[in-house]
């Protein structure tokens, strides 16, 4: 762990010092992608899109980091694959009754990115289709 910055010591020569303290004990030899260029940027990276190719390059679903109305938008958009691996009708009920809420949630809501579209779905007309679907 990190010494405490002693008073009296300005940031750069305290960063400095550890830093040289770190290149004698060979704390930065053998780093990966080390002598490798960095990566070409055509301008328009932002933070937000590093984290996106992180994530995604660590094989994770990005959905998070969406807006919610696009978050929502889809998830009704897989709402027919993710409904398809429910075993019980009371399961589909409640996945399709929480998404109804956080939909009113999101209308309720002022607008402060891409508007949501989407109205609740009917929980029966779902439940139908699933059944005809099994």
């Amino acid at each position: 762990m990190t010494e405490r910055k002693p008073t009296g010591v300005s940031f750069e020569s305290w960063v400095d010092r550890q830093i040289s303290a770190a290149e004698a004990k060979g704390e930065f030899e053998n780093l990966p992608g080390a002598g490798k260029p960095l990566p070409k940027t055509d301008g328009k990276d932002t933070a937000l899109g590093w984290v996106v190719n992180k994530v995604r390059a660590e094989g994770h679903d990005v959905s998070a980091l969406l807006p919610p109305s696009l978050a929502i938008a889809k998830e009704l958009d897989d709402l027919p694959d993710t409904l398809a691996k429910v075993r019980r009708e009371a399961r589909v009920r409640e996945i399709v009754e929480d998404l109804n809420e956080r939909i009113r949630a999101e209308h309720r809501r002022p607008a402060g990115g891409p508007v949501l579209r989407a109205r609740p779905l009917d929980v029966d007309e779902v439940l139908a289709s699933w059944r005809e679907a099994r």
